[in-house]
């Protein structure tokens, strides 16, 4: 199954709850999910992080928050919007 960006205009409790009924009703489905923020995939077994196109990295949410390279750079902007800090 292809989710491309699916919870982008939902609040962060909603798209909670979407993932949750989804691993929940689909629990042996593969699923690629897209999207520009990083909290919707941090759960995903497999990260595939793009830049100008191209992988630049991959791995779980935890393996890429060890590299400290452009992954953890997207979280850190992510939450500078989030609290309002950055256009």
């Amino acid at each position: 199954m292809i989710l491309d960006d699916i919870t982008s205009a939902l609040d962060g409790t909603t798209e909670a709850l979407v993932w949750q009924e989804l691993t929940e009703k689909l629990p042996k489905v593969t699923c690629f999910i897209i999207s520009h923020r990083t909290s919707t995939i941090e759960r995903a077994d497999q990260i595939l992080v793009l830049k100008d196109g191209r992988i630049v990295e991959q791995g779980s949410h935890q393996e890429l928050m060890a590299q400290d390279g452009y992954y953890v750079t997207l979280r850190e902007k992510e939450k500078l919007q989030e609290n309002g800090n950055v256009k």
